[in-house]
């Protein structure tokens, strides 16, 4: 169970995350939709999962292969904008969430 002081890290690093990604960071899922579905914080607050929705499916591999080259430039980006609300930037792990694509196969069965 997580703390309040994790979530409320979380939610405001997956906001960072996604304007990153939208701004600084626009050349890495350039042609495709990465949505930050979910942050998982460490107790210490020193680890961050970072689970990612990619719009086409098809393309998820590559981007994800992008994403993880580039992961300093990201956590960078991200220590300019959260310095004075913690005092080391967390280490990012990037996972793919693959849930609304499993949600697409289950109707299209249903179909």
């Amino acid at each position: 169970m997580e703390s309040t002081r994790q979530s409320k890290v979380a939610k405001q690093i997956q906001k960072d995350i996604s304007d990153i990604f939208t701004r600084e960071a626009a050349d890495l899922v350039r042609g495709v939709m990465v949505t930050v579905t979910s942050v998982r914080m460490s107790p210490d607050l020193g680890y961050a999962k970072v689970y990612l929705s990619v719009f086409p499916f098809e393309r998820s591999a590559e981007v994800m292969d992008g994403i993880g080259g580039n992961e300093w430039r990201i956590r960078k980006a991200l220590g300019t904008r959260i310095r004075n609300q913690l005092r080391t930037v967390p280490e990012l792990a990037f996972f793919l969430d693959d849930s609304l694509e499993y949600i697409e196969n289950i109707d299209n069965l249903l179909k």
